[in-house]
């Protein structure tokens, strides 16, 4: 004789609610999870991004002549102002799309201006 119990009991008129197996639940988690990861994946990128420029920064430019180095450059910025000449260093490889401190002789250079 089976022990399995029908999920409707004719009989009684009765329905016993549905049971997921361990590999059922598994299934539900994964799936609410990878919607969970898209849902963030479409709303962070919306998020991230903006149709707006971002604010002006007011800049000089200069010419790079034998010896000059992004160091000097960013010195020269932040005497007057106290500032940390590593941050003007970032913003002109910035603002010049710069791989690197490697200048070339000639070069001209948008410096940012600290005021």
């Amino acid at each position: 004789m089976s022990t399995a119990v029908p999920m409707h009991d004719r009989s009684r008129g009765t329905t016993r609610p549905m049971r997921l197996t361990r590999r059922g639940r598994l299934c539900v988690l994964l799936v609410v999870l990878v919607a969970l990861l898209a849902a963030t994946v479409v709303v962070g990128s919306s998020v991230l991004a903006t149709s707006g420029a971002g604010e002006p920064v007011a800049v000089r430019t200069v010419t790079v002549a034998p010896g000059t180095t992004l160091w000097e450059l960013a010195v020269a910025e932040t005497d007057d102002t106290g500032g940390d000449p590593r941050d003007v260093v970032h913003e002109i490889e910035q603002l010049n799309d710069l791989d690197g401190a490697e200048l070339q002789i000639g070069q001209r250079l948008e410096v940012p201006v600290s005021g």
